[in-house]
This record gives structure tokens, sequence and C-alpha cells, in this order.
């Protein structure tokens, strides 16, 4: 008798655990993920809203150092999921805190490497936004920690995930184009920049903690939240805030690493004062396989073919191949007829899926962390040439730069007090 009960019991109690579990995950539904969300800005928000819509997540904990950032971040979250994250002001609080899977960071890039690092120390799997980080021995060190503490990474390079992008490799790969003999990339728009002028910060806003292991320049709301991509000392520019994701895209397309070598040329023509990297910048690549050009222009009337001002030329002997986010186009040599093709798709939220099944899955996410590190390497030499106005020498085998001194010394910025380089 006594042990029927303890089998009707133990039967019981299995009974109500499975009867819990199912109430929380159903049938097919997948492990629900908790994650952190460190920069809780715009485009920390789009992420954020990217792995709720891909499903089994919950956003549990927020960092800012803006707390209208934070409590507005907060707010929306809530409304979105149903559950508050827990907010935090400084990162390694927000790293501390219970039962995280793990995290996304969208901070400024000169902040990627030391959050980064130190949620890898925390055992978290990591989605991080590109660049993957401020300068090239940052990257090398992230690499280095990645490996050591075997976590899933995915970077942000969203465009891998474009079916134009990914039709147009599959077109050059079979020997459509014919040999690729040289590739231009750009992205022209007309830039609006904010009030430059030295002022207080807002008083939500930690300025200090905010230019953290960079300089600390003088506040102004170009600077400042979402326009730091155009400051020299932050986001370093249009070509590594914006280009880099047609640079990781003709990369991935051509089967190239690093290029061995860079000459760039330009300046601030029309935004002067407003801005501190290049409005008109041109820059050569030369890749293994061919030269690749990249121009910008951020000022002026608008674009004489808007069509193409963002996106790839292929230029082969067979064809020419422009590909854009959500198209892409054949014009062949001689008398042949162009080819359009439409291709769309959330890439943003697929990005974040591909990332979210590797986690659940323990296996390696899509962007992996050694390419995301060459493309980032790619467009930092190329703004180290344009500032020392000096082709830079890249060796790959040994990450160093031959024949420009000014430019090796920029592999490593030194950080402010009391941050320690990695």
């Amino acid at each position: 008798m006594r042990t029927n009960r303890r089998k009707f019991l133990g039967t019981a109690a299995a009974a109500a655990g499975a009867a819990a579990l199912s109430s929380t995950l159903r049938a097919g539904e997948p492990k629900k993920l908790n994650l952190g969300l460190i920069g809780a800005g715009w485009y920390g928000n789009v992420d954020a809203r990217a792995a709720l819509k891909a499903g089994g997540v919950e956003i549990a904990a927020l960092c800012d150092v803006d707390s209208e950032h934070l409590k507005k971040s907060a707010d929306d979250l809530e409304k979105a999921q149903g559950k508050r994250p827990r907010t935090f002001k400084l990162y390694q609080e927000l790293l501390v805190s219970k039962g995280l899977d793990g995290v996304i960071i969208a901070t400024p890039p000169h902040w990627h490497a030391l959050q980064f690092i130190a949620a890898l120390e925390k055992n978290l799997d990591i989605y991080c936004e590109k660049p993957l980080g401020y300068d090239v021995r940052e990257g090398r060190a992230m690499v280095e920690a990645a490996k050591k503490h075997g976590r899933i990474v995915q970077v942000g390079f969203q465009r891998r995930q474009s079916k134009a992008f990914q039709a147009v490799k599959e077109f050059i790969d079979a020997g459509s184009a014919g040999r690729i003999v040289q590739v231009d990339a750009q992205i022209h728009y007309r830039a609006e920049p904010k009030d430059a002028t030295p002022q207080n910060p807002p008083e939500t806003l930690d300025w200090d903690l905010w230019c953290g292991p960079g300089p600390k320049i003088p506040y102004s709301p170009q600077v400042g939240h979402f326009n730091w991509r155009l400051e020299k000392t932050s986001g370093h520019g249009h070509l590594v805030d914006w280009g880099i994701h047609l640079i990781d895209a003709l990369r991935k397309i051509l089967g190239e690493s690093a290029p061995k070598r860079v000459t760039a040329a330009g300046g601030l023509y029309y935004l002067r004062d407003k801005i501190t990297t290049p409005d008109t910048l041109a820059v050569q690549f030369d890749f293994e396989r061919c030269p690749v050009v990249w121009r910008h222009r951020i000022w002026g009337a608008g674009e004489y073919a808007p069509e193409v001002s963002n996106g790839i030329f292929f230029y082969g002997e067979k064809a020419t191949v422009f590909a854009g986010d959500d198209r892409w186009l054949v014009i062949p040599v001689g008398k042949g007829e162009r080819a359009e093709h439409k291709a769309g798709g959330d890439t943003g939220l697929e990005h974040m899926k591909e990332f979210l099944e590797a986690v659940r899955a323990r296996k390696p996410a899509g962007c992996a962390i050694e390419d995301a590190y060459l493309t980032t390497t790619t467009v930092q030499l190329a703004m180290m040439a344009y500032e020392t106005g000096a082709p830079v020498e890249w060796n790959a085998a040994t990450e160093q730069i031959a024949n420009n001194d000014a430019a090796a010394k920029l592999l490593r910025r030194e950080y402010r007090e009391p941050y320690k380089h990695p």
C-alpha cells in the first residue's frame, strides 16, 4: 500500500511538473532565453525588438548611461513583452544580475571591447553590433577572448542575410559574370548634422561615462546620442559606421580576407566645423582577387541615379552586376538585355534569428568573430591611410603595418584613465 502511495505521489508530481512546463513552453516552442541589452538607444531597441519578434526571448535587463533612455526603453519593452526589464546604469551590474543567457551590445564602438570581454568572462553569449571594436588591437583581443571562453557570438553584419547579396555570390561563383576585374562600392547620402556648439549635456546623461575609454570631448548634440557616428573619437565616420556593411558583403562575395594595401584621399569640404570625419572619401583596397574602390559623399544635391547610390558594382569580363540591399541587376557585356531581380526580407530579424538558433543549438553563429574582425580591420586600415595621408601596407600574417609608422601607432589607441586597454 505504501509502495502504491509513493508511486501515486511520484506520478502526480511528475504530471504537475510537466503541466507547469507546458504552460510556459508549449510543444514546438523554442527554449526561452533571457537577454540583457547594453545600450538602450535607437539601434539597441531595434535589436531587442528583433529578438522579441523572433520568439522565445525575454529582454530581462537593460543598461544605459542616460536615465531617460533607460526609462523609455523599459516602458516600451514592458508594453511589448508584458514584463518590465530590470534597469542598470552600469553594464558591470547588469552582467552580474541573475538569470541571463546572453547580452546584446549596442553601445557606440569605443565601448564594445570592454563590454564584450566582460560579458564573456560572465559566460554569456553575445550579439554585438558592428564595427567589432574601435581599434585593431581591441578587435584581436576580442577574438582571442571569444576563443578562450567558447561562447556563441554573432556580430551585427545583418546584410549577410540579404537575399540579393546571396544571389549575387551564387551568380559570381558560377562564373556567370566572368573574371571580376574591379569592384566599386558606395553609399552617398545627405547628412544633416545637429548643433555642434559645445554645451552642457542633458541632466539625465552621464557624459563622462558615455565617453568612457575614449577621450573626453566637449558635449554637443552632434557628438551625443545617434550622431556619434560621424565623430572621430567614437563612430569614426561614414565608412566605418555604414559603409562597413558593404565592405563586409563584398568581402564575403569575393571570398577575400583582408586587403594587402590601402590608399585613401578625401576631406571635410562642406561640413567643416560640424563633423570630425571626412564628408568626401575615396579609398582603394588592394585585395588578392581584385581592387575594390569605396566612395562616399554625404553632402550636396540629390543623386543623379539614386537607385545606385547605396550598393556595390562588380565589374566582370562577361557582365557588370549591381547589388543593393533588396535587389540585384545584371548588365551583360555586348548586346544582351539587362535583368533585374527583386529580393526582399527583414535582414535584421533573420540575423537575430540565426544568433538565437545558434545559442539554443550550441553551434557557431553565421558571422564568426574572426570574420567580423577582418571586415572591421579593413575599414580601420582605410581610416589610418586617410588620417596619415599615406598608403597602408598590411601584413595579415603578422598583423603589422609596414612603411607607415604613423599608421602603425593607430593600431592601438591609448585609453583614458582609469580604463585599461585589453
